[in-house]
This record gives C-alpha cells, sequence and structure tokens, in this order.
C-alpha cells in the first residue's frame, strides 16, 4: 500500500495540474477552517440597531486645529550678544569669501558664528565648492522658537538657508543648506 500512494502522489506532484489543484485544496481548506472560527455575522448591523455609546457634540466656535495659531516666540538673546540677523549675514559673509583662502583660513572665518558640531562638520571642507561669492541682501528671519531660528539669505547664484540656535542667549549657526537659483 504505501508503495502505491508513493506512486500516486510522485504523479500528482510532476504535474502542472495536479501540484495547481493540491494548491487549491489547502486554500479552501484554509478558508473552511477560517470561517468555523469566525463568528458567522458578515452583514453590517442596520443603522437602527446601532450600540449606544457616547455622544460627541462640537462647539463650532472652539478651536481644535492641530496648528497653532498663535506667532512663535521672538528669539532672545543675552544682552551684548549678537542678534540672530547679525549672525547670520557675518557667517554667510564669512562662507562667501573663499577665494585665494586656504581651507584652514576659510574654517577659522566661520568658526566664531559656528557650533562645534558645524565645525566638526566643516572640517576638511575645500573652499573652493563653496557655489556663492557675495551676500546680496539681508537675512530674512523665520523664528521657530525662542532660541531657534531659520535664516535665508540671498547669495549671488542662489540662496543660503542656515538654521541658528542659541541655547544660552549666544546664537550660533547649527546647520546650512544651500539651494542654487
Amino acid at each position: 500500500m504505501p508503495r502505491s500512494l508513493e506512486l500516486g502522489l510522485n504523479r500528482i506532484f510532476r504535474s502542472r495540474w495536479g501540484v495547481a489543484i493540491v494548491l487549491a485544496v489547502i486554500v479552501l481548506a484554509i478558508i473552511g477552517i477560517a470561517r468555523l472560527f469566525a463568528d458567522g455575522n458578515d452583514s453590517p448591523s442596520p443603522l437602527g440597531n446601532a450600540s449606544p455609546g457616547p455622544t460627541v457634540s462640537v462647539d463650532p466656535k472652539q478651536d481644535d486645529s492641530i496648528i497653532d495659531t498663535e506667532p512663535p516666540p521672538s528669539p532672545s538673546t543675552t544682552p551684548g550678544r549678537a542678534q540672530p540677523e547679525a549672525v547670520a549675514y557675518a557667517f554667510s559673509s564669512a562662507w562667501a569669501d573663499h577665494r585665494n583662502v586656504t581651507p584652514k583660513a576659510w574654517r577659522a572665518q566661520l568658526l566664531p558664528n559656528s557650533t562645534s558640531k558645524l565645525a566638526d562638520e566643516l572640517d576638511g571642507v575645500d573652499p573652493s565648492s563653496v557655489p556663492a561669492d557675495r551676500v546680496l541682501g539681508r537675512p530674512s528671519l523665520v523664528p521657530v522658537s525662542a532660541t531657534v531660528v531659520n535664516a535665508v539669505v540671498t547669495m549671488d547664484t542662489g540662496k543660503l538657508s542656515l538654521r541658528l540656535i542659541s541655547p544660552d542667549g549666544h546664537w550660533r549657526v547649527d546647520g546650512i543648506d544651500w539651494d542654487p537659483a
């Protein structure tokens, strides 16, 4: 008996039709078992038989938006320290001053207005790769919080975006991004 069972299964699994039939039987068995364990109530309940639950009412005059409608707080600076606009302008001017200067001297120009994180990222950067030569306008500031400001400086070949932070009231550039014109 086992030899005939082996030959029968061998014939089934060697043909495409046999494998397809075996797979169909397995899928039907899985569906049947799933229906056996399901509660059997596939139809949605009519609206009249909805379960009683709490009624939610919203006051239309109340602001329920996620977006904060209040303006962000003004950036705060320790007395005697440079304002974020001045720091952004000084940094972008030093960044654009890259002709006829060594990488070490160029980086040294940026250090007074950079965080240590940004200074580490600028280590080894070749100043000849800077895509701008001069600042064209004053930085436009977008306050994010009292200690974070985004500044956009218009340069001769694009826009330099700077992220300034001031955890201690002393503004420094923490991140830069370039948007070519």
